[in-house]
């Protein structure tokens, strides 16, 4: 399963990719998009839009994953992102492919065992998931921490439902 995780945010936009399953993931791309504050927002919306939807027709991922997160305190940076996520759930949308969302806690529980956990923990179990040496950008981590917990929540789900049909 090729799995395309998505760090969701206006200035930074992080993507990564995976393959493979819950015990077994290799690392096929990540990258932070970057949208400069002096472009209108028109421009910063269609550069994202176009980005997800170039990824998505070059890598055929067969699922999505995308950060679910909740901003109660900061309702501008909260609409920023908002805006961000409409974008890339359009993408998704027009390339028909399923989306599922993860709370920051799901993802740490998924990686670490602990919901608890903070960044450099979850950083380093994507790294040693998929064999990564390299220091990389925050929301490109967090990407493909996305993708590794939704292969982990596909496993589960799987097993769940072989032992319901039995």
């Amino acid at each position: 399963m090729i799995v395309l995780g998505i760090d969701p945010g206006l200035a930074n936009l992080g993507l990564g990719i995976v393959e493979g399953d819950a015990r077994k993931a290799r690392h096929l791309h990540h990258v932070c998009l970057i949208t400069e504050a002096a472009w209108i927002m028109p421009r910063r919306l269609a550069y994202l839009h176009h980005e997800v939807s170039r990824l998505i027709e070059e890598f055929q991922p067969e699922a999505v994953a995308i950060e679910d997160q909740i901003l109660r305190r900061q309702a501008d940076v909260a609409f920023k992102i908002g805006q961000a996520f409409g974008v890339v759930q359009l993408a998704c949308a027009q390339a028909q492919l399923p989306v599922h969302t993860y709370g920051p806690m799901q993802v740490k529980q998924a990686l670490v065992g602990t919901g608890r956990a903070d960044k450099q923990q979850v950083e380093y179990m994507v790294k040693a998931s998929l064999g990564i040496r390299e220091v990389f950008n925050n929301h490109a981590a967090d990407a493909l921490a996305l993708a590794l917990t939704h292969l982990a929540h596909s496993a589960m789900q799987a097993r769940t439902a072989a032992a319901a049909a039995r």
